[in-house]
């Protein structure tokens, strides 16, 4: 489960950002966005700061919420009282093309 939810995050662009939600979703395990705080917290050199709450909101708490606002602004990404506007910077995940068999 991990390691397609860390690809996924992966592919979430500079400058835009995805629900933990949608990540979950996106790998295959809908109604897992837990899971996704979890393998974000196993894994180093992703771009996690792409990665908000429902409604585009920050949950971090304290220093590492203010790392994660940082992060978003310096690639443009826009933040009124710690939330991000989805329908303007949500990245949408495409399937990944299956090969005909």
């Amino acid at each position: 489960m991990f390691p397609a939810i860390l690809d996924q995050v992966r592919r979430i662009p500079r400058g835009k950002v995805a629900t933990y939600g949608d990540v979950a979703e996106a790998s295959g395990h809908p109604g897992c966005a837990r899971q996704v705080v979890w393998a974000l917290r196993t894994a180093e050199g992703l771009p996690w700061h792409r990665v908000l709450g429902a409604k585009g909101h920050i949950r971090l708490p304290g220093e590492a919420a203010l790392e994660q606002i940082l992060r978003l602004r310096m690639e443009g990404v826009e933040i009124s009282n710690k939330r991000v506007d989805l329908a303007l910077y949500r990245h949408k995940f495409r399937p990944d093309k299956q090969p005909n068999p």
